[in-house]
């Protein structure tokens, strides 16, 4: 008998994996390391089971469906045509029928047979749906933002340690190569002694109106209950469950500035080598919001009016979600463009990228990392804690907007410093069934 013939499954991927790669996690990780470990053989693929099946999930699906690696089992929606329309996708992919789709993805939760979870659901769902899924015993990899709060932030961090499941953040770009590259030279000194770091994000705005009320449905066709998860109670609209509702304080993050903040911001955590920590003061300003490291580095978060369109400010050609890192010998700047450009003593200095552009950000190496993760149980590029920081800087920050005032938190703490209102803010209320 062998070996492994006398370990589960999820053990006999651990296994395989440690016997083919010895995995090493930096804060960067060179694109050469991505993508190392695979493995065909049916015992060895990781089980996944998908949560909220819309337009975001269509993309890295597409990609997750490509990997021998991980076979998707079943996919939970509240809503039976997103049900229909996954089950296809899934079917069609493999050749076969046997995608089994779900409403209530607490019964995707109680299979015994699910190694991991990929979360796609609205912002709402993010935190309660990966910390369940961390105790039954999944590892989880959830969109951005993956709180929405502050205190929803430091859960999710608290249970995954907890559980010693493997998390991965979907802020995808930390695993891009150009982005990696402008990173890696604002690390290693090329700029000098870094002095400021700019973040791109939408112009934020919040509301919390409620829609016209209509009819609810039936729950076997929209599980409206089940799609408010742990927001408060409103009347059903069609227009909630077809998108519209970002920028509604129930259901969204940060005032909408996580949309791209999640990325953005990130990136610059990263730069000045600040995983471990986050800006300690908040200032909103006319354009932006001033946010300031203990260090002395200014992270300037630059509203744009446009974003998609003309980024007033930014290198054009550098596309969506830009950041530029400034240092006293020089500056980088790249985005979703794929270009890095750098500028050295005033002058410009040609970069060997391997950098192209990316739609919605190339997800293919941060899912690779998720699942040679999985395997190795090493840290994942943007696991729990290095999600909380970053995460936690976007929510101080969009406060410090909301409440129109400079801001002070304590990075040790995670507290406001002598701001009650502030700190009443880092939780909201949740319905009871889910708190």
């Amino acid at each position: 008998m062998s070996k492994t013939s006398n370990l589960n499954r999820r053990e006999v991927i651990t296994a395989t994996a440690k016997a083919s790669l010895a995995l090493i996690v930096p804060m960067v990780i060179p694109a050469t390391m991505i993508g190392q470990v695979a493995s065909t053989s049916p015992n060895e693929q990781i089980q996944l089971a998908v949560i909220g099946f819309g337009r975001r999930c269509k993309y890295v699906m597409a990609e997750i469906l490509k990997l021998k690696d991980v076979r998707c089992r079943v996919v939970a929606d509240v809503q039976a045509s997103r049900r229909d329309e996954a089950k296809n996708l899934v079917d069609t992919a493999y050749g076969n029928s046997e995608c089994q789709v779900v409403r209530d993805f607490r019964e995707v939760l109680a299979r015994k047979d699910i190694d991991a979870v990929f979360i796609a659901t609205g912002d709402r769902w993010h935190a309660t749906a990966s910390m369940m899924a961390a105790e039954a015993g999944k590892d989880v990899y959830c969109e951005k933002p993956c709180g929405l709060t502050i205190e929803y932030c430091q859960q999710i961090d608290e249970v995954i340690r907890r559980t010693g499941r493997i998390f991965q953040a979907g802020t995808q770009r930390r695993t891009v190569s150009h982005y990696q590259q402008a990173v890696q030279i604002a690390r290693d000194g090329k700029l000098g002694r870094l002095t400021k770091l700019v973040a791109s994000v939408y112009t934020p705005g919040q509301d919390n109106k409620w829609l016209p009320t209509e009819p609810t449905p039936d729950r076997n066709v929209v599980d409206w209950n089940m799609w408010l998860g742990p927001a408060p109670w409103r009347p059903y609209n069609k227009d909630y469950v077809a998108g519209n509702w970002r920028g509604q304080w129930d259901f969204d993050s940060g005032a909408r500035l996580l949309d791209w903040g999640a990325h953005t911001m990130d990136l610059c955590q990263m730069a000045n080598q600040a995983d471990d920590t986050m800006p300690i003061e908040y200032t909103p300003t006319p354009k932006g919001i001033d946010c300031r490291y203990a260090n002395g580095v200014l992270l300037e978060i630059d509203f744009l009016k446009d974003p998609f369109g003309e980024r007033s400010g930014w290198i054009q050609s550098n596309g969506t979600c830009p950041v530029r890192f400034i240092g006293e010998k020089g500056w980088v700047e790249t985005g979703d463009g794929g270009e890095v450009h750098l500028a050295l003593d005033g002058k410009a200095v040609e970069v060997t990228s391997e950098g192209k552009p990316v739609r919605g950000a190339d997800v293919v190496n941060h899912l690779r990392d998720f699942f040679d993760c999985v395997k190795t149980r090493k840290p994942t590029a943007a696991n729990s804690t290095v999600m909380r920081r970053s995460h936690i800087a976007c929510h101080a920050a969009a406060l410090s907007w909301i409440l129109q005032r400079p801001l002070k938190l304590d990075p040790t703490t995670e507290s406001f410093i002598d701001d009650d209102e502030a700190n009443r803010l880092k939780s909201r209320p949740q319905r009871l069934d889910w708190a």
